[in-house]
């Protein structure tokens, strides 16, 4: 085995070999690798100095790559996502009998953290699985040879309908589909998670989906459809009860979860074996707030824990959590992780660019925080407002002097939790 050097992970990186999670392969190397990122070593400004120009150059770029791989860090937003994710996937895995396992929807506004957190639980699962079962298909048949694959991740297609989304599973496989009728392709899709060994099947921003369309209520009926063929559906999306996913299903205040009745569309290719409701919990992962000193000490230690994986040479303790920074913060970002990776993300690049080698309210004023990414959906808040510049409580100067920049006020709260649809 070649040694892991700091030479090394800059080389992968650079090579634009990100797996895509889509793929049997992509999931893999997603599972096997996840976490395995080699951060730049602590050095003080004088060890820097002791560089030569080349070294130098090389722990800089590896300090930018530590800066923008921040590791996932759990929150009590996440925990609580994901001890319901590996619950479902955990006791559905070990079910027996032939009832509907109910499945799970993992809710949200963008950039919070509902992908990483649920495929973080799903590889943590299949790791535990697969050890279980000393990396064999248990479920295999004698003489054949498939993939083993407990975990299925799919994006639901732009435009989904009914057969987009049958390809998109079977395209994690590798397998060919052309030419295939829907009533095929379904029954090869039923085939291809029995033969696969699949447990868990994850059908990422399922908010595509637009009810007041006829090919996407198809496309749930087929969906409905994916849970008669034993394994656990997590669906994952922004702002579920908003969607309009739910319009048909009915809320069991006994046992605390969304029921679907049967899918007329999955009977009449034969898919239905039952007429077994079909049952979801839905968990919201929320953003942080700090409404009450529980919630503001969870920011804190959340701040302190990217403050901890900081490769910026005149970076002091609490530069993060120090003063009225937390409060700062908060003010940039809304509490949602992602904008405040980028921020961060962002600020620690100027703060190497520019010499001064920590993070204050000046530095982070002057970053426009920027979040454009054709593969969302603004209208549907895969990207969230994002709250302006100059929110110190010191009035910044911009544009050489020119002209002073106002204070910005910081935007209402639109989030699921204060709509009242938290899960």
């Amino acid at each position: 085995m070649s040694e892991v050097t700091p030479r090394s992970v800059l080389a992968e990186l650079a090579s634009g070999t990100k797996p895509r999670r889509d793929t049997y392969e992509g999931w893999q190397r997603y599972r096997t690798t996840r976490g395995q990122f080699l951060a730049a070593p602590i050095l003080t400004f004088t060890q820097w100095r002791a560089m030569s120009s080349s070294e130098r150059s090389l722990y800089d770029l590896h300090r930018t790559a530590t800066h923008v791989n921040l590791p996932l860090q759990e929150t009590p937003m996440s925990l609580r996502v994901g001890r319901l994710v590996n619950r479902r996937l955990r006791n559905n895995a070990l079910k027996q009998n032939v009832a509907t396992r109910p499945g799970v929807m993992v809710s949200g506004w963008g950039y919070q953290g509902k992908t990483e957190t649920v495929c973080e639980v799903a590889a943590a699962f299949e790791d535990a699985w697969l050890e279980l079962h000393h990396y064999l298909n248990p479920d295999a048949v004698d003489g054949t040879n498939d993939l083993h694959a407990p975990v299925v991740y799919v994006q639901t297609p732009v435009t989904a309908k009914p057969k987009s989304t049958c390809q998109a599973v079977l395209d994690f496989f590798g397998a060919s589909t052309r030419g295939m009728s829907l009533p095929r392709l379904m029954q090869q899709v039923a085939q291809s998670l029995s033969d696969h060994g699949v447990k868990a099947l994850i059908l990422d921003d399922i908010n595509r989906l637009r009810m007041h369309r006829a090919d996407d209520q198809d496309t749930l009926d087929l969906i409905r459809a994916f849970m008669s063929m034993n394994v656990t559906l997590i669906l994952v999306g922004v702002d579920i009860p908003g969607s309009g996913l739910l319009r048909d299903a009915r809320w069991d205040a006994r046992q605390r979860q969304w029921v679907m009745d049967p899918s007329e569309h999955a009977r009449v290719h034969g898919l239905e074996a039952t007429q077994t409701e079909r049952r979801f919990d839905l968990v919201e992962l929320d953003r942080f707030r700090t409404s009450t000193p529980e919630e503001a000490t969870s920011f804190q230690a959340h701040l302190r824990g990217i403050e901890a994986h900081l490769r910026l040479l005149k970076a002091k303790p609490g530069m993060l959590t120090g003063g009225a920074m937390p409060e700062y913060l908060m003010r940039r970002t809304s509490g949602v992780v992602g904008v405040l990776e980028r921020l961060i993300e962002d600020g620690a690049q100027e703060a190497m660019d520019s010499g001064k080698e920590l993070l204050d309210e000046n530095l982070l004023d002057e970053i426009v925080i920027s979040l454009d990414d054709p593969s969302r959906d603004p209208s549907t808040g895969e990207i969230p407002p994002i709250p302006g510049r100059g929110t110190s409580s010191r009035t910044a100067i911009v544009n050489k002097g020119a002209r002073s920049r106002r204070k910005n006020t910081v935007f209402d709260d639109r989030g699921p939790a204060a709509a009242g649809t938290a899960g």
